[in-house]
C-alpha cells in the first residue's frame, strides 16, 4: 500500500503558514488539601514547525501539567499559550496525545480503536477507511486490523495507540511517557520506530520522559525542567543528525550533560 498519506482527499479546510507553539510566562498552580501548590512557575519557550522537543525532570516537576495545558484540557493558568498567534482554549484536532497506559477500547478491534478518533471527522466513510489502514501500515500493525487488545502486547497496543494519535493528521502530537510502561528491549524497539514515524509523518512533536537517553535519541532540543516549582533549568540543543549511535562520544556526552543538570551523575540534587 501506497504510504503517502497526505495523497489521500482529506474534505479538511486546508491550514496555511507554519505551525508555531508559544509558551510565555506560563504559571500553574493547583489546591491541594486546602493549600496551593504552585507547579509551574513562568515557562517560556516555543517549538517551530518540524521540532522534535523533549521534556525531562524529576517527578512532581510539572512535565504532564504542562502537557495537559498546551492540549488543552486544563486552560485555568497563568500566562499565554498560542497555537499560529490564537490562545488555547479547548483540545483540538490539531493535537494528538499518546499516554502511557495505552488506552484501548477492549471492546473494539485494532482497526476500531484508531477509526474513534475520526468520529467527528466530515470525511467519508471510504476515506476514514482507508486513513485506518495507511496508519495501521504506518505502524506496522496491518496484519492486525481485526485482533482484539487482548490479543496485543503491550508494545503493539502503544503502536495502535501512536496510530490513533496521528490519524487526524495533528500538527502536534504529543506524547507523555508512551514508552515508559515497556519492557527495556521493547522500548528501545520502539524509539526506533517513534522516530520512524515522526520523520514519515513531519510532524511536530513534544515529549514528556524520565529516561535521558530516550530524549537525547528522539528529540533536536530538550527542556530539563526543575521542580518546586517546575520551571526551566536549562534548553539543551541536540546537534547529533538523524543517525543517532546511542554509544557514539558526541551522545553519551549530551546524556551525561542532562543527567548533570538533573543531579544525577554529580550526586547533587535537582533544585
Amino acid at each position: 500500500m501506497n504510504l503517502d498519506i497526505r495523497a489521500v482527499a482529506y474534505e479538511q479546510a486546508e491550514l496555511g503558514g507554519s505551525p508555531v507553539l508559544q509558551i510565555e510566562r506560563v504559571s500553574k498552580t493547583f489546591r491541594v488539601g486546602g493549600r496551593t501548590v504552585q507547579a509551574l512557575a513562568g515557562i517560556s519557550f516555543a517549538v517551530e514547525d518540524g521540532e522534535f522537543v523533549a521534556i525531562v525532570g524529576a517527578s512532581g516537576c510539572g512535565k504532564s501539567t504542562l502537557l495537559r495545558l498546551i492540549l488543552g484540557l486544563d486552560t485555568d493558568y497563568e500566562g499565554e499559550i498560542r497555537l499560529d498567534g490564537q490562545r488555547v482554549r479547548r483540545p483540538g484536532l490539531d493535537r494528538g496525545i499518546v499516554f502511557q497506559d495505552h488506552r484501548l477500547l477492549p471492546w473494539l478491534t485494532v482497526e476500531g480503536n484508531v477509526a474513534v478518533a475520526l468520529r467527528r471527522s466530515k470525511l467519508s466513510s471510504a476515506a476514514k477507511k482507508k486513513l485506518v489502514a495507511l496508519h495501521l501500515e504506518l505502524v506496522g500493525l496491518s496484519g492486525f486490523a481485526k485482533a482484539w487488545p487482548a490479543q496485543l502486547s503491550g508494545g503493539m497496543s502503544q503502536r495502535v495507540a501512536i496510530a490513533r494519535a496521528l490519524v487526524n493528521r495533528p500538527r502536534f502530537l504529543l506524547l507523555d511517557e508512551p514508552l515508559g510502561a515497556l519492557d527495556a528491549l521493547t522500548r528501545l524497539r520502539l524509539q526506533d520506530e517513534l522516530a520512524r514515524i515522526v520523520r514519515n509523518e513531519q510532524s511536530t512533536a513534544i515529549l514528556v520522559t524520565h529516561d535521558v537517553d530516550e530524549a537525547v535519541f528522539l528529540a533536536d532540543r530538550i527542556m530539563v525542567l526543575e521542580p518546586n516549582p517546575g520551571r526551566i533549568a536549562r534548553v539543551v540543543d541536540v546537534k547529533l543528525g538523524a543517525d543517532r549511535d546511542r554509544s557514539a562520544p558526541g551522545f553519551v556526552r549530551l546524556r551525561d550533560e542532562v543527567l548533570d543538570l538533573l543531579g544525577v551523575r554529580s550526586g547533587r540534587r535537582a533544585a
